[in-house]
Order: structure tokens, then sequence, then C-alpha cells
């Protein structure tokens, strides 16, 4: 096995390097029908990969039929009866010689795309408690008031008419004082992450980043290859000591964060903190990019306002998205960002994709500013204060650690030793059971004994089961 590695190394992804290894195997009758190939962590051990690489080849190959999952028992090779047509297991499969130079990643995503019955790596909110028939008959609306939307293009920046309503809506909401040419509407937060990573920094730059954080951010500073230096979040904010040396040492082009109920952690940086951290970017100039996809999504109290509301001299970047509580289809989240910092981005999104479709922003448009969907909203918000609470409430009896959140989709929790989330996860997927890890969110690779749970996605009658799978496979995996 080892020398088939080695052979294709050089010239395959990590990922089809394991795929092509099983079907060599299976090809040269080293595991005949119905025979038990290695487990996900033996293999991955002995072609040095990830755990999540092997898993990925295992699930193709079973979405192709060559090989069959039996729960608690591993993958085996499926009969040839049932495998697909196109595979000969005598002969050399056929692959073609045209292959990517390149290795990208988006760690999330690998996780997301594992099929499982109880889903909680999801931080999105579950459909049905979206009001769907009040969008589609919105949707039909919009075609009658706009029977041109997809005759023609949007503007790079984005509609202005719905440009001009956020910028009442800011000033309503959070007494930000906006133009609509300071505001761009993106196909979510993540192209806006994207955006400002390729207008602000450039290979070998520094930048600063939470520990732990949102982790396709750490995938995209990474395609960057620019140096990131993490900063530590607690539930009471930073260490601003230990942050304003790094930003007079290191000199960051920018701080990527996440203050408000905090992606994975569900913490919120408080407001003293907000204004300090806005004084620092001004006197280091260094760039705040401040996403905060959560900030309506809060339980009880409102969060503070965001830092951009403070920032008087333009470095502060702020990312507001709409997606996740409005209708995450749509893709519509809007960058702030001030004149002269503005203009660097426009380039970029141009190239990007020339504007956000204009459909999807006139539909969003529409449905958003109703009375009907703002009630919604806050009829929302206990919705999920209920769904946080239960989750909370199954997993009580562990003993694991967690800091209860005041908003956001997720709980961010601590596994007693010896556990490992990597370990866990493997044991829960074969349980059809999927959850974040928390080494994916850490820029260090590190923090392998936590965990992002998030309750908004998994339907509420089916949570019970779903934690209880989990708490069962950390106990199997301390046995």
């Amino acid at each position: 096995m080892q020398s088939s590695w080695e052979a294709g190394s050089g010239k395959r992804t990590l990922h089809q390097s394991v795929y092509d290894v099983i079907i060599e195997g299976i090809q040269s009758g080293k595991w005949g029908e119905h025979e038990r190939l290695p487990s996900v962590r033996q293999l991955a051990e002995e072609m040095q990969v990830h755990r999540l690489t092997v898993l990925k080849a295992y699930q193709r190959l079973q979405d192709e039929g060559v090989v069959v999952s039996k729960y608690k028992s591993g993958y085996f090779v499926a009969p040839a009866s049932q495998g697909p047509a196109g595979i000969n297991r005598k002969e050399q499969a056929w692959t073609y010689r045209a292959k990517s130079q390149y290795i990208h990643r988006s760690r999330l995503s690998d996780i997301h795309r594992i099929q499982v019955e109880y889903q909680m790596s999801e931080a999105l909110i579950n459909p049905n408690l979206l009001p769907n028939a009040f969008l589609s008959n919105h949707v039909k609306q919009v075609f009658d008031k706009y029977p041109r939307v997809l005759s023609t293009y949007s503007s790079v920046k984005g509609d202005p008419e719905l440009r001009e309503e956020l910028t009442q809506y800011f000033m309503q909401k959070q007494g930000i004082s906006l133009h609509p040419e300071e505001l761009m509407i993106t196909t979510g937060s993540q192209q806006a992450i994207d955006l400002i990573s390729r207008a602000f920094v450039k290979s070998g730059d520094t930048i600063l980043i939470e520990r732990p954080t949102y982790s396709p951010a750490i995938d995209v500073f990474v395609q960057q290859n620019v140096k990131i230096v993490p900063v530590e979040i607690t539930p009471m904010g930073y260490d601003l000591d230990r942050l304003e040396q790094l930003m007079r040492d290191e000199k960051p082009s920018l701080f990527y964060m996440n203050p408000t109920f905090q992606n994975p952690t569900g913490y919120t940086v408080p407001v003293p903190q907000r204004k300090q951290l806005v004084e620092m970017a001004e006197r280091y100039a260094c760039i705040l990019v401040e996403d905060e996809v959560y900030h309506d999504m809060y339980f009880g109290a409102m969060p503070p306002a965001p830092m951009f509301y403070y920032d008087t001299e333009g470095y502060v970047i702020h990312i507001r998205s709409f997606s996740k509580y409005v209708a995450p289809g749509l893709r519509i989240s809007v960058l702030a960002a001030r004149p002269e910092m503005m203009q660097a981005i426009v380039p970029v999104k141009a190239l990007s994709d020339n504007g956000t479709p204009l459909l999807t922003q006139k539909i969003f448009q529409q449905y958003f500013f109703s009375s009907r969907l703002q009630n919604h909203v806050a009829k929302l918000r206990t919705a999920l204060e209920l769904r946080k609470e239960k989750m909370e409430a199954l997993l009580a009896p562990t003993g694991w650690k967690w800091n209860s959140p005041g908003g956001g989709l997720n709980l961010w929790v601590q596994l007693p030793e010896p556990l490992s989330a990597d370990a866990l996860l493997q044991r829960c997927l074969q349980a059809s059971v999927a959850f974040v890890p928390g080494r994916i969110c850490d820029p260090l690779d590190a923090m392998d004994s936590w965990i992002r749970l998030s309750y908004s996605f998994i339907p509420e009658d089916r949570m019970e089961e779903g934690v209880g799978r989990l708490i069962a496979a950390a106990h199997r995996e301390v046995m």
C-alpha cells in the first residue's frame, strides 16, 4: 500500500491518492468481495493523511457502489454485481491525465458533504422554522414588480435601491450613518471575506485572526500565503495588552474577528474593548474585519453596537449576513466600508462575478423589509433559544463544559480527557451523527478536545436521539 501512495503522491491530490489506492487494492484482489477494508484511522495512519481525507474517499466509493458501509462495522468491498459497470476489478481503472497542480481545502465543507441523519455540524436554521410560503409569494410579486429582473445585470456594488434601503436600516437599528456607495452586496459572508483577503493582503503579509474562529476564514487566508498570528478569545473578550503588543511588533495588515456571538464559541466582545480596539486599529494602521453573521440572533438583551459604529477613521470593514435567518438560498450579505477601503474592494468584486445576481437581491429586498418578516425574526429568536436550552439539558449529565451563549446557533463544548474530537467524529459518523471538531476552527490546528455543536439545524424531534448517539459514541471512545 505504501508503494502505491508514494508512486502517485507527486501527481495526485490527497483525496484522489487514497481513492486510487483502494481501487487498486480491490482490482488486484488484495481485498475481495464482502471483505472488510482498513478502518479510516488505520488507512490514514498508513498513508500519513488526515482521517477526513480517507473518509471522503470512502464516501465517494460508497456513492459509486464500490464499497458498502455497515453500521458500527466499517467499510466492505461491495459484491461485483452491486458495483458500477465501469469498474473492472482485474484491470486498471481509467484515469484522466489532466489534474490540478494545486490543493485547496475547505475543511468545514468536507464535513458538510457527508450525509448523516443527525446533522449538528451545519450552523444553519432548520427550513421548517422559516416562513417558506410567505417567501414564495414574495418571489411571485418580484416578477410582477420587476418584469425585467432577469434581463439585466446588477451593478458591481449591488442594486442601488437595496443599498439605499439598507442605509436606512443601519441608521434606524444602530445609528450608523452610511452612504449607499459605502455598501456592497455580496454572495454570502464567505465571499466578503474572500474579497477582503484579496484586496488587502498579499503573500508574505501578517494577519491576526481569533483563536478559535470560523474555519473557512482560516482556509481563505491560508490560500493567500500569509503569516497567521492567533489572538485568543475568551468569554471576557481579548487580552488587549497582548493584542497591542502583536499589532506593534507584527505590524499586521488586518485582524479578522467575529466579535458578536462568535463562531464557534458564542462569546461576545464587550463595549469597552470594542472602543479600545478601534483606537488601536487607528494607532497601528491595522484594518479590523468585523464579521457579524449572528448579530440579530440574540436571546434576551440585544448585543453591543458593532465596532463600525465607533470607527471615525475608516479602519473597520463591517460584514453583515442575513442569509442565516432570512433565506439561506438567497446568499445575501452586505459589506460596509468607507470610500478609501471600498475603492480597493470594487475591482476584486468585478473580477469575481461582476455583481451579485439581481434577482436574489430584489427578492431579498421585498422580503426582508416586510413587517411580516421582521415579526417572524422575533419569534425565530425564541425558537432558537428553546432549542439551545434543550441541547444544553441533554448534555448536562455528561459533565462536559461550555459557556451558554446569549445568541447565535452553536455550543462550543470542551470534552474531558482523554476524549479526542477527531476520534469521536469518526465514531459519530459511523452512527450517522456529525459535528465540527475544534481543530479545524483553530489557526494552530490544535484544540482537539473541543467540538462545535449546532442546535439550529437538526429537527427538534430528532435532537434527543442525535445527542444520545453522540454521548454513546463518546462513552465507547473512552472504554
